[in-house]
Parts: structure tokens; sequence; C-alpha cells
């Protein structure tokens, strides 16, 4: 039958796909617009789970902040360039404004996944990659703020008992940029601790001293080493001239939690120090 070109117009619009398969659709629909929309819906699910195997490593973080709760969400896709699309960023918006409205949710990640699902799976269809909801974690507390790089690929959020937002949106910029793994030294896991210590004794087991100066010595590289992975002891970026600690305390403020999430963590995938950009963020 004869597809008039109307209707292939139609059909990329509420597709976006390209011409020709939407004349192939209206083809096999017998010209029925919505059983082509219908049958290539129902397709997608196919190509989808064909896509499934490949790595996300590419995406965008947003937040939403309201009620004294931040709300972030990480969607991945395979390429930067995919990243950017309009598509996706709106689908990365209405991932957001679904977590938002089920922030209650006791799995909030398996909620937003499971409603979003149709519309991911129609977006791999359009767009011709895999995309994956990663993460839907929140932070609240007392005074909240957060920060999101400029490229979208990492962000920080923090919740203080006391203090102001400015200074929460602050050290939400310092978490981004030193990326602590804990508040204090004594947040630590005793794993953690266990680890770095055996790597510090095989250090200096070479060195040829005395065994209560190689003990000092191990002692001395733990104690820095949980210094610099405690955001209390960090240098802060904007003044390093303090720490994290004595900078709060000046300020009469208190931090309760934070969280940060970068992009692809935990993904073998190329890394980017974000330090310095956002130590000229805080000092501008």
């Amino acid at each position: 039958m004869s597809i008039k070109a109307q209707d292939v117009k139609e059909l990329r619009e509420k597709t976006g796909l390209g011409m020709m398969e939407c004349k192939k659709a209206l083809e096999e629909a017998n010209g029925n617009l919505e059983d082509a929309v219908k049958n290539l819906r129902k397709s997608s699910a196919l190509k989808a789970e064909k896509k499934s195997s490949r790595t996300a490593v590419e995406g965008i973080i947003l937040a939403d902040m309201a009620n004294s709760e931040i709300i972030f969400v990480e969607v991945n896709c395979e390429t930067d360039f995919v990243a950017k699309d309009d598509n996706f960023v709106n689908f990365c918006k209405d991932t957001l404004k679904n977590a938002v409205s089920n922030s209650s949710a006791t799995d909030l990640l398996a909620q937003v996944s499971k409603d979003m699902e149709e519309q991911r799976m129609s977006l791999v269809q359009k767009i011709g990659e895999n995309v994956i909801i990663r993460k839907v974690q929140k932070v609240s507390g007392q005074v909240v703020d957060f920060y999101i790089h400029s490229n979208k690929k990492i962000a920080a959020g923090v919740a203080m008992e006391q203090g102001s937002q400015k200074i929460a949106k602050e050290i939400a910029m310092h978490v981004a940029a030193s990326n602590p793994l804990v508040i204090s030294p004594e947040d630590l896991d005793e794993n953690y601790i266990n680890s770095e210590k055996d790597i510090f004794k095989s250090q200096v087991e070479i060195e040829d001293k005395p065994q209560e100066i190689k003990e000092k010595m191990v002692e001395g590289k733990l104690n820095k080493q949980l210094a610099d992975v405690s955001l209390l002891k960090q240098p802060f970026v904007k003044d390093p001239s303090l720490n994290i600690e004595t900078y709060l305390a000046e300020a009469d403020a208190k931090i309760s939690s934070f969280i940060r999430i970068e992009v692809g963590e935990g993904i073998e995938v190329e890394k980017k120090d974000f330090a310095e950009e956002v130590q000229s963020q805080l000092e501008g």
C-alpha cells in the first residue's frame, strides 16, 4: 500500500527515528500510525536488550533541592556525544522529577527505574545507545546545599546540623574536589585501616632501621593517610592554611553527612582531576 509522506513525518516527530525506519514501520502496520508506534515500542524492548551488554560509562548527574533534602540522579550512556543530546538530557530531567516525587520510597533507585523503564527503552530505540539509571541518592539535614561541576559529571551534597547554606555550598565544592571517604578518621572501616597499615609495613620493611623506628614510621604514614581521606582533616581547597575542621569551628558550623557522585565511578574509565577547577571557582 502507498504510505503518505505526512504520516511518515508525523511518525518521525513522535519517535525521533529515521525516515526509512518510519516508512517501513507504517508499511508493516498497514498505514495505521498508532499500530506503527505500538510495534516500534514492542521492538524497542528487544533492541534495548541487545544493547544491554554495552558498558555505559558516560552520562550526567542532576540534582534537586527542597525541604532540607537533596536528591541526585546519575544516568549513564555510552558516549559523551549522546550525554549532550537533548533527548538524553530530557530523559535525565524526567528521571529526576520522578525521583523527587518518589523521595519517600524505601528503595528509591528501584522505584524510579521501574517507573522510567518504558521511557528508557524508547530512548534506547531512538538514540541507539544503552542507557542506565545508575544512581538515585539523597542527603538531608537542617542545612543542605550541593555542587555540580559544569560538565555535570561530578557532584557533591552536604548536610549540616548548624551553619549557613553558603558554608554548605563551599564544603560541597571541596568534597567534589578532594573526594574524602568519611567525615573523620574515626568513621573509617577497620578493614580499610588494616589494609593501609599492611601496605605501610611492607614499605618500611626494607628500611635498615631498628624495629621500633619502623613501627613509628608505619604509625606516621598511617595517620597521614587516615587524615588525607577524612573530610575534617583535609586542607580546605579555598584556603589550604586551614583544615575543614578549623574552618567549620571558626564559622560555628557542624557537618552531619555528605555525598559525592562521579559519572562512571567504579567502572574503569579515564578520570579527570577537578580540584584545580573547583578551587578557582571557590576563590572566585
